[in-house]
């Protein structure tokens, strides 16, 4: 399974990058395999603190 996670500057995402889920961040070829593929988008919005931001 691709890793798209691995390569994000966002420390979120990078939260997830081991996930057993074939996770896109946000952009137009994700968008456009979408709309390819026939199937919804599942939006993850998050955030990533230190343990007092919590």
């Amino acid at each position: 399974m691709a890793n798209r996670l691995a390569r994000s500057t966002s420390p979120y995402p990078l939260q997830h990058a081991d996930n057993p889920v074939d996770w896109w961040e946000w952009s137009p070829e994700a968008f456009e395999e979408a709309r390819e593929r026939d199937v919804p988008v599942f939006l993850s919005v998050g955030h990533s603190a230190c343990h007092w931001c919590r």
